[in-house]
């Protein structure tokens, strides 16, 4: 295979995934609390170094391989939706980006979420799903006078969170967390948080990534056609 097709390859991989991540981030524009994903791109080369200084891959393939581009990390951006008043004495947002809610999910786990708009099961306060909404005790709340200064919040880093699905995040590191004893001045009851998700901005970047998916595309499908040619040349020159 010519080795131009590598790079190019990888290139489409690349928008592939880039294509999913501002599909996805475009979906929630209208889920509250939700925080939009991006990419980072480099090249393979960077990634043998960092396993290199892990004593686990080479540092040096070939020139073309070492320079094919590869998706380095995903990352969370972390800024703040605009935060709306609802009126709706159920409904909570956070005052600080790094803050959160803490929700027991069906299985049982603690995970954390943005999403402040919760509501009234059985008299306890539960999320959309109908997961309850915990103290700082870990315990589910009761839906009774003052029962909004037993909000639980946490603050956790950003880089200590995965995300899953229902808008929530799981932790990585349990020591890497602040448990707050009381959610003054953390909170704004009868507010909900919006998503920070820009459509303008998203939809630019999914033409980006199309067009440059296309282009790779075509530039193979050109080595593809010189390939052919060459073949075919050189089969007529030795009949």
């Amino acid at each position: 295979m010519n080795q131009g097709v590598y790079p190019l390859a990888a290139s489409m991989i690349n928008q592939i995934n880039r294509l999913d991540q501002i599909s996805n981030n475009l979906a929630n524009v209208n889920t509250y609390g939700f925080k939009q994903e991006g990419t980072t791109e480099t090249t393979f080369n960077y990634y043998l170094e960092r396993m290199q200084a892990e004593n686990k891959a080479p540092t040096k393939i070939n020139e073309v391989t070492n320079n094919i581009p590869k998706i380095d990390s995903k990352y969370i951006n972390s800024e703040m939706g605009p935060i709306v008043m609802t009126g709706n004495t159920l409904d909570f947002a956070l005052n600080a980006s790094d803050t959160f809610f803490k929700i027991q999910n069906s299985n049982g786990d603690i995970v954390y979420t943005r999403d402040g708009a919760f509501k009234n099961l059985d008299n306890f306060l539960v999320d959309s799903n109908g997961n309850n909404v915990l103290n700082a005790d870990n315990e589910p709340i009761v839906i009774e006078n003052g029962f909004e200064s037993q909000v639980g919040v946490v603050k956790i880093p950003y880089t200590n969170l995965e995300k899953l699905g229902d808008n929530t995040y799981k932790i990585k590191d349990q020591n890497d967390m602040e448990v707050f004893e009381n959610n003054d001045n953390m909170v704004v009851q009868g507010a909900i948080e919006q998503s920070n998700v820009n459509s303008v901005s998203a939809m630019v970047e999914l033409i980006d990534a199309h067009r440059r998916f296309e282009q790779s595309q075509k530039a193979i499908k050109s080595i593809d056609e010189l390939n052919a040619g060459l073949i075919e040349k050189i089969g007529s020159n030795t009949k």
